[in-house]
């Protein structure tokens, strides 16, 4: 009994001090976090690139305040932004090594690696978008991505530049692709979709894409009125017979995979053709020219170098003759065999009775650049001569 008295008592103390103790701290004052609450007011929205900053650790007073982004920080370094997957960065990779330009990476984790025939370029790995970002911000100085990234990302910005506009990989094309079936059954132009008496304030064009300020400036220059953009991370082409849009805007390749899911492309519904692009920053060339132009002239003579290459074959044959120029003149008469400036003919040599280098009377050596599609065509004049 006198236990059990002895633990009830201790059990009124402890209720009371509980008691106590919630009391006290209801009595201390509250101190909030000094975290801005993301909400559509308290939005801080950046002159410099146009970014959102939708949190920040300062508490302001004036939610409508414009705040800069900070400068980036100064360095020495010349830095190469390019995309980190998909088969951009596989083709990027590529071209790189077909202008002989190793991209060594130590470790395949880690996102900076080097360029040992340049020595003075810091290579960084990103994905596409943040190449593009971070080319607005200052943070790196060059960088190759998609013509359509750019376009969507740098919205216009003219710190950017496309120094390379045509690095030959990844051609697609930005384009709607509208139902084929339904109430689009008869529609095939851009004007008649605008047209349909459907479209109101209640119940707009709604549109799913990733590139929403491509699209708004689209929409807009055609003429349309009540469009609703709608985002989606991946298969955008099956929105449409799932109800959730009514017309998609995404890359076209080939267009399988619109026509496997009933949609189609209209007359004026191509946006824009995309391929690789060098993009630099033009704040960085203008406050650091000694550094960055001869580096950005040693990338452009590299990639033209390839890219002119790569249109042609050298096509090389061995003609009998009485002379080089009669060769020649064959060669020359003959459509598609007079090479760029003209074909090359130097005597075939072999060896003699004596071990020495002796040329061979009335065969020659005949070297003609052709274009890619006019190989065949060019062998088969050749073997006629």
């Amino acid at each position: 009994m006198l236990h059990q008295r002895t633990k009830l008592r201790q059990s009124l103390q402890s209720s009371a001090v509980s008691k106590d103790a919630k009391r006290s701290a209801a009595q201390l004052p509250f101190r909030p976090a000094r975290v801005a609450t993301h909400t559509a007011q308290q939005q801080l929205i950046s002159r410099r690139g146009e970014l959102q900053i939708t949190c920040s650790l300062i508490r302001r007073d004036d939610v409508n305040t414009v705040t800069k982004l900070p400068k980036a920080v100064p360095r020495d370094s010349i830095r190469l932004g390019l995309p980190s997957k998909g088969r951009m960065a596989e083709d990027t990779m590529q071209l790189l090594k077909d202008c002989a330009l190793s991209v060594k990476k130590p470790n395949p984790r880690q996102y900076v690696a080097q360029i040992p025939q340049i020595p003075d370029v810091e290579v960084w790995f990103q994905r596409a978008s943040d190449v593009v970002r971070k080319l607005r911000l200052g943070d790196i100085d060059l960088g190759i991505v998609g013509y359509d990234m750019f376009c969507e990302i740098a919205d216009e910005d003219e710190d950017l530049i496309v120094v390379h506009e045509a690095l030959d990989f990844g051609h697609c094309h930005l384009a709607l692709g509208v139902p084929m079936t339904g109430k689009f059954a008869n529609i095939t132009t851009l004007q008649q979709l605008r047209d349909m008496e459907c479209w109101t304030a209640e119940t707009p064009l709604r549109v799913v894409t990733g590139y929403h300020a491509i699209a708004k400036r689209f929409f807009e220059q055609q003429g349309f009125e009540h469009v609703a953009l709608l985002t989606a991370d991946g298969a955008l082409e099956a929105s449409p017979a799932m109800g959730c849009a009514d017309i998609i805007l995404d890359l076209v390749s080939t267009g399988v995979t619109l026509k496997e899911n009933n949609l189609r492309e209209i007359e004026g519904g191509r946006i824009l053709d995309s391929q690789g692009v060098l993009v630099a920053n033009r704040r960085s060339l203008m406050e650091r020219p000694q550094q960055l132009l001869p580096v950005l002239h040693e990338l452009l003579e590299r990639l033209d170098a390839h890219l002119k290459a790569d249109k042609f074959y050298s096509v090389i044959a061995n003609m009998r003759g009485n002379s080089p120029e009669e060769v020649a003149a064959l060669l020359i008469k003959q459509g598609g065999l007079g090479g760029l400036l003209g074909p090359t003919i130097s005597p075939v040599y072999s060896l003699d009775q004596s071990g020495n280098g002796a040329a061979n009377v009335g065969l020659y050596a005949c070297v003609i650049c052709v274009d890619k599609k006019g190989l065949y065509p060019a062998v088969k004049a050749i073997q006629k001569v």
